[in-house]
């Protein structure tokens, strides 16, 4: 790791978000942080993403759009409609932006089952909305299972031919896996790119700070797991290896981050991991649930 080291400890109460967070906001009292445009474009998907992001608590949603960046566009939540929100979503192309993309691209029929929009009178598709915003764009950030490499969208028998972001563009794509991404994966890495640039990544592009460690590694189950004591049915307090748990091939810090203003994550609610931050979900991960087999 740099020097600037944000792996995060064991402790939950320090976790690198929050580290991340008070630097921006000393250099904000300093004049010296910048902020930049950041649009979020909703492509083919269950808008579950920008949901998570606005659940987050550790900064939330607000200290996003009036703090750390200016928020241009997003599909789900803009006020404008018609021509007004498509103008404003390209009204950035000549600017430094950061460009969020959640959801898959659709890509049948020159990505006719996907359309955002109407555009000067013409159809705009989410493939080609994708393809002109990433290019310029100073930074790209897929969001979520279906971007990063198509996740549920482009689940068997994927019907629409989706595909991920990296797929159509060029370019270097960080990648936030997760079904949905948690907040704080999203804040920490905008974040680390308003502060120094690009974070560390590992050799999926995704940032070392959250996906560097096994969920197996850390789970708090794992003292029964080397001891060979197997839950047998849901509901069972020992480990869930042998119910189909995919924590032994999932890098993510779930287990100290934790879910819902960081309450409670599936091992905690006994219910097996089913690897939705690793690349594959959901196929390769299938059956979520399996009885009496080692896997």
């Amino acid at each position: 790791m740099s020097n600037r080291d944000f792996s995060c400890p064991d402790d939950r109460e320090s976790p690198n978000t929050i580290r991340l967070m008070e630097i921006v906001k000393n250099q904000m009292k300093q004049g010296i942080f910048k902020k930049m445009n950041l649009v979020w474009l909703e492509l083919t998907g269950c808008s579950g993403n920008i949901i998570s992001l606005l659940n987050g608590s550790n900064p939330d949603f607000i200290y996003l759009i009036s703090q750390m960046t200016n928020f241009i566009s997003c599909n789900s939540l803009s006020v404008n409609e018609g021509q007004d929100v498509m103008e404003q979503l390209f009204g950035v192309l000549e600017s430094d932006y950061i460009l969020a993309v959640e959801g898959a691209v659709a890509t049948k029929d020159n990505g006719l089952y996907n359309i955002i929009g109407r555009y000067n009178g013409r159809l705009i598709t989410a493939l080609e909305a994708v393809k002109t915003l990433g290019e310029k764009a100073k930074h790209v950030i897929a969001i979520g299972a279906c971007a990063t490499h198509g996740g549920v969208s482009a689940a068997r028998p994927n019907p629409a031919e989706c595909i991920s972001v990296q797929s159509v563009l060029n370019r270097k794509v960080i990648k936030l896996t997760g079904c949905p991404c948690h907040p704080d994966w999203f804040m920490g890495t905008l974040a680390h790119i308003l502060l120094y640039g690009e974070p560390e990544l590992d050799h999926f592009d995704r940032p070392l700070m959250f996906y560097s460690t096994l969920i197996h590694d850390r789970c708090p189950r794992r003292s029964y797991f080397d001891q060979g004591i197997f839950a047998e049915k849901l509901g069972d307090k020992t480990c869930m290896f042998k119910l189909g748990c995919r924590g032994p091939v999932t890098h993510i810090d779930c287990p100290i981050r934790q879910w819902n203003q960081y309450v409670n994550w599936p091992i905690k609610d006994d219910t097996p991991c089913i690897g939705c931050a690793q690349f594959g979900f959901p196929d390769l991960m299938e059956p979520f649930i399996s009885y009496n087999t080692t896997r």
